[in-house]
């Protein structure tokens, strides 16, 4: 079936739904097991319906499902990829066809990220009009097919719920079950998935016409009251940023304030200047929704694209909350889920691109301190998959260390914890430098390192002992600890706590000797892993009746 499988390859791909026929016939299919996300969404902190404003990022580029629709990856080079996680909320996929289903390399990336995942439902044009006319004026057991149905939808393919979309003009029968619509696509979907979506967007109003506000007010608060959220239009202007908060009262979170990347209309600003309206919109708390952020990659170009992605959000991050990861392990190889090569322990196994957002790794903070410090992606050389992290920076005269933030946490520290860390020095003196990981706690008063004769650490920081080898029990899992080869270096740590609640994991960069001048550093970090000792200590669990289906030698 063309649907499920590239017609030229025979592989898997993502697919979309084109009408209401296509919509209202869909039923889950053997054909399907490629699409289901095989990643949970993974906990983090704040929650998301935490009272503070957020970020939702809008994907739109060319149409979708371009290289993204290969399920098992493709030989694609220079491929557009996403990986601040840590610094959004909500990830929508957008295109224009009836029902876009996300691909799932996207979903299993956010969601390994902690990051849910929306699909569009989208109506435009005349042909919306009649679609609109034929599920939304023929009354609830209609549009409560079509609602069931997107439910489905998303808990079958495992995302997360649905932007809604109408941009064409409705009939007054058809506008007045447009708010039974929603709520009942919302309480459907709140059912089916947990933690489930649903966000309007600003588009038709009360009396039906098409007609964008910029705001929220009394000719679309109807549908947001009737849904989890608003997405305004993107050429707004101050005073009504004003105003949405004065009517949003209690739910301003849920207004999320469209801003658009290529900056089409009369907008406040976008391209690399997106951080002034993103100022705005937080000095009223809003939610801000980025709307088509591959700008930096489809107008820039593809060949820098990674630097110009960090340029591009590291203007932003003063303006985005972040996220910390709240459960272990936390293990991670940087990987983008792309790369000009594969890497395996340290070794380039098999040159050539390669694109596959299945395979990201989970993401660290990317911390740009201006002349300081700086976090990229590297592609060059990696311990494992596709990238490491490179972090290049100076330690400033007169002092001995610079320390890079990897990951904010938030969870109760088990009693002890093994961390690895395999790393490479760069440059002309490696031999200048020592790394180690360090661990922030929450300071509580109560909390103690190791046995209850020490004292506390001050301001929390904590340097895990090195241990020259695994422990017994763990030298199989904790191989890393003997295996620093083609040039990286393999460290593995033991930290025991008690009473605490962790903080931050950070990369400290040392000097070995005191001096007078600043000095730079480059380094690669391959592979870093926090393990909760009792967890790691228990037996695996035991996999039973594997079945293998979709066989087919060629």
């Amino acid at each position: 079936s063309a649907r499920y499988f590239d017609t030229k390859t025979t592989e898997p791909i993502s697919f979309f739904l084109s009408g209401l026929e296509e919509l209202l016939a869909w039923q889950p299919n053997s054909n399907d097991d490629f699409n289901v996300s095989a990643v949970p969404l993974a906990k983090r902190q704040p929650l998301l319906h935490s009272r503070r404003p957020r970020t939702l990022v809008c994907h739109d580029m060319r149409g979708g499902y371009l290289e993204d629709r290969f399920i098992q990856g493709s030989a694609t080079r220079n491929p557009y990829v996403f990986y601040h996680w840590r610094y959004i909320d909500i990830f929508v996929y957008f295109s224009h066809h009836t029902v876009t289903i996300p691909p799932v390399v996207w979903t299993n990336a956010a969601h390994r990220n902690g990051v849910p995942v929306l699909g569009t439902f989208i109506t435009e044009w005349t042909d919306g009009e009649k679609l609109c006319e034929a599920f939304l004026a023929g009354g609830e057991e209609a549009y409560g097919a079509v609602a069931e149905q997107l439910a489905r939808i998303a808990q079958h393919y495992r995302f997360d719920g649905w932007l809604v979309n109408i941009e064409n003009t409705l009939s007054a029968a058809a506008v007045g079950n447009l708010p039974p619509f929603l709520q009942d696509l919302t309480a459907r979907v709140h059912s089916a998935v947990p933690g489930g979506l649903v966000i309007w967007y600003d588009s038709v109003l009360k009396d039906g016409m098409l007609k964008w506000q910029n705001e929220l007010n009394d000719e679309n608060r109807m549908f947001f009251d009737a849904c989890d959220g608003l997405f305004t239009n993107y050429n707004w202007k101050e005073e009504q940023l004003e105003r949405t908060r004065r009517l949003a009262g209690q739910r301003q979170n849920d207004v999320y304030v469209g801003i658009d990347v290529f900056a089409r209309g009369d907008v406040i600003g976008g391209g690399f200047n997106t951080d002034k309206s993103l100022r705005l919109i937080r000095q009223y708390g809003l939610s801000a929704a980025i709307f088509a952020p591959g700008w930096v990659y489809e107008h820039l170009g593809k060949e820098n694209f990674l630097q110009n992605e960090n340029r591009f959000w590291g203007l932003l991050a003063e303006y985005l909350p972040t996220h910390s990861i709240c459960t272990l392990p936390l293990a991670t190889s940087f990987s983008l889920g792309m790369g000009t090569s594969t890497f395996l322990d340290g070794k380039d196994e098999e040159s050539g691109p390669w694109y596959d957002l299945s395979a990201q790794d989970i993401q660290p903070l990317y911390p740009e301190h201006q002349g300081k410090l700086s976090t990229s992606c590297c592609l060059q050389d990696a311990w494992c998959g596709g990238s490491s992290l490179q972090l290049q920076g100076t330690i400033p005269a007169g002092e001995e260390r610079v320390a890079v933030r990897l990951f904010s946490l938030q969870m109760p520290a088990p009693p002890k914890l093994f961390l690895t860390l395999l790393y490479k020095l760069e440059g002309p003196q490696p031999d200048d430098f020592t790394v180690a990981l360090e661990v922030t706690t929450w300071d509580s008063g109560i909390c103690l390192e190791g046995n209850p004769t020490s004292l506390p650490e001050p301001n929390g920081r904590h340097h895990p002992r090195f241990l020259p080898a695994p422990p017994p029990g763990l030298a199989k899992l904790l191989a890393a600890c003997h295996r620093g080869s083609h040039g990286w270096t393999s460290r593995c740590y033991e930290l025991e706590l008690q009473d605490c609640s962790l903080r931050d994991l950070s990369v400290i960069v040392s000097r070995q000797q005191p001096s007078p001048q600043e000095t730079s550093f480059t380094c690669l970090l391959g592979e870093v892993r926090v393990l909760d000792t009792a967890s790691v200590a228990a037996s695996p669990l035991q996999v039973h009746s594997v079945t293998a289906s979709q066989l087919w030698w060629q």
